[in-house]
């Protein structure tokens, strides 16, 4: 009989092989709720979102949700191996979505296998989510209500399997900046695109007050620019596109409100939801997982935390910088390893 690395391995090649691109992950769902099914669990869907609990819930004591996602970015054609045959070689499984977030979400899977097995101290849940790699409105956000209250949460992303205690959030914003076009030649008209570069500026230059010990300050950077139809003609609108990455110490709005009272044009957010969070240092996951010998710091790459509003830590098996690129690969140890300290970590875990 296999164990529980093994069977991860196995499933994890298996979802490899079955496209499942953001929105598209229909058949990874299904393969993941005939395993549950196969293996005796309960599973509840919605869209392609899939969970099971371990038990029948005891409202008495606190939930933990074991959540990673199932969906990958769409692959590129300067692939060397086959993006959809689980390839291994050297020790390295291919394919895509092996690191990011196959080999989490199978490493807590069988976690989850593990500890149904034996009484916890906690309401146990596992959840296979969608749309993660798009921030999409039909992953986790639908999911939640269905779920009830979650007092915990861990979510499985490749984090080499450090802790990330604090992640930071996301605000787009779409900028406008509206001048007066004139003849160039006769330096008329009100230049939308100068006006823009003192705004452009602000940007590079202003910190916001509060400093995070593990996010550091909060980031904003214009990423795109565009004005004017042609070389004579004074620009009477200038875009710009700015992405601030928040810390844990401001919500998406102050920042925004913040911004609003420096910049005298049109800031429109794409959205304002994708938040900052962080769980505190004392919290009983934080201080068992230092006594595992497990290092700490912050996240400046988003998951599905971003939609929790519940303390959580990422944790996971592979390596954050082999996600989305060509030839994406998780090393099998790295499974096993994951398996074992998901199961240390969270083993009659009182919080």
């Amino acid at each position: 009989m296999m164990n529980l690395n093994q069977q991860a391995i196995e499933l994890l090649k298996e979802l490899i092989a079955i496209p499942s691109y953001s929105g598209e992950e229909d058949k990874t769902a299904n393969v993941i709720e005939n395993y549950l099914k196969t293996l005796g669990f309960s599973t509840q869907r919605k869209k392609n979102n899939v969970w099971a609990w371990s038990k029948e819930r005891d409202p008495q004591m606190p939930t933990l949700l074991l959540n990673s996602h199932h969906d990958t970015v769409k692959v590129s054609s300067k692939w060397t191996y086959k993006p959809f045959s689980a390839t291994l070689v050297d020790g390295k499984l291919y394919g895509v979505g092996s690191n990011d977030a196959g080999g989490p979400l199978v490493s807590l899977l069988h976690t989850f296998l593990h500890l149904a097995k034996f009484e916890q101290p906690y309401n146990l849940v596992f959840l296979a989510s969608a749309e993660e790699e798009t921030s999409g409105k039909n992953g986790v956000p639908i999911v939640l209500d269905e779920l009830g209250s979650i007092d915990l949460g861990v979510v499985g992303e490749p984090t080499s399997m450090k802790m990330a205690i604090a992640e930071r959030g996301l605000l787009v914003l779409d900028c406008l900046v509206h001048g007066k076009s004139g003849h160039a030649a006769r330096g008329e008209g009100d230049n939308a695109l100068y006006k823009a570069m003192d705004y452009i500026k602000w940007f590079k230059e202003y910190e916001f007050e509060k400093e995070s010990d593990i996010l550091g300050k909060v980031n904003m950077t214009v990423t795109q620019i565009e004005a004017g139809s042609q070389h004579n003609v004074v620009p009477d609108e200038c875009s710009f596109v700015v992405d601030v990455r928040p810390n844990e110490y401001y919500t998406n709005s102050e920042i925004l409100n913040v911004i609003k009272q420096h910049i005298d044009c049109d800031v429109v957010p794409r959205s304002t939801h994708l938040k900052a969070s962080s769980i505190p240092k004392d919290h009983p996951i934080v201080c068992k997982g230092m006594e595992l010998g497990i290092t700490s710091y912050g996240s400046q790459t988003m998951s599905d935390q971003v939609h929790m509003p519940f303390p959580c830590i990422k944790l996971g098996p592979g390596d954050t910088h082999r996600s989305h690129t060509v030839d994406e690969f998780i090393y099998l140890s790295e499974i096993k390893e994951g398996i074992d300290l998901y199961i240390q970590l969270l083993s009659n875990l009182e919080f």
